[in-house]
């Protein structure tokens, strides 16, 4: 069986983005709870850990996405290269592109963080709330055994529950986002036509390509808010949540599994290299 050269480039790629996630995530939590003060007259910290959690986990989104970005805008370009012609690669060839304007390979960035950002801050302190549950739960009832499977059993569990419902709650910014990608490809967004005075003027003037790119911009620009306005105006309150149950189940599976084996690999490793490493100290 033959390996393909862009599967193994795919992996490489996720791999790299896990790599930088988690070790952001990582860093900045320790660095945040090391350096959290406690309010005077009690053990309690001033920042509650949930918002450590959101803190670490949106600054490591933001590092991934700041590496997502240029790797897709490269492939989307890619995949657009006349193929018939004879020359260097697809991957080259857009990289030829960008040499003139290399940031113009962040493109998209804030889009995509904006997407990805609220799910990962609401994912990551339910994730650690619910593994901390669980272990409390099965040291109150002594069923604590302190395996690696039990641990990556009860992070699975907790990154899978924490996942779906992160996933329901942000289904709307999902659904506003695919109608957007909709209507950028067949050109049917709904939204007020320009200023018709100010065309037929542009056009009297002799400025018809400005005119026609004016048409062209206003009926192209549409707001998330719009278009959330237009789908609950259509479809109701239940319109801006389909495909939210889907989206659950889908993100439980990948999340648990995700997460389950990448604690279970960090603690495994640990114990490789000698360490007695205490689970609380995953959290």
């Amino acid at each position: 069986m033959r390996i393909q050269p862009v599967s193994v480039t795919r992996d490489l790629h996720s791999l790299f983005l896990a790599g930088a996630f988690f070790t952001t995530y990582e860093g900045i939590k320790a660095i945040l709870e090391k350096r959290n003060p406690t309010l005077s007259g009690s053990n309690a910290p001033l920042v509650p850990q949930p918002l450590i959690h959101a803190t670490a986990s949106s600054i490591a989104e933001l590092v991934s996405c700041a590496i997502l970005t240029p790797a897709e805008v490269i492939k989307q370009n890619a995949q657009m290269v006349d193929a018939s012609k004879r020359g260097p690669n697809a991957t080259l060839q857009t990289l030829a592109k960008f040499r003139k304007n290399p940031l113009a390979l962040w493109r998209g960035y804030t889009a995509l963080a904006g997407r990805n950002l609220p799910f990962t801050a609401l994912q990551f302190p339910m994730f650690e709330h619910f593994k901390r549950m669980l272990r409390d739960w099965r040291d109150r009832t002594g069923k604590r055994t302190g395996t690696l499977l039990e641990s990556g059993c009860i992070t699975a569990a907790s990154a899978g529950t924490a996942g779906s419902i992160a996933a329901v709650v942000t289904t709307p910014i999902d659904v506003v986002k695919t109608r957007i990608m909709l209507a950028a490809a067949d050109g049917t967004a709904k939204e007020p036509g320009p200023n018709m005075s100010d065309t037929v003027q542009k056009i009297k003037d002799g400025k018809v390509k400005d005119a026609m790119g004016h048409v062209t911009k206003s009926k192209g620009r549409q707001s998330s808010m719009m278009i959330a306005r237009e789908i609950i105006a259509d479809k109701g309150w239940v319109g801006l949540f389909r495909g939210g149950a889907l989206r659950a189940v889908w993100t439980m599976i990948g999340s648990g599994l995700y997460l389950g084996v990448y604690e279970s690999g960090r603690i495994y490793l640990a114990r490789r290299r000698g360490k007695d490493i205490d689970e609380d100290e995953l959290l």
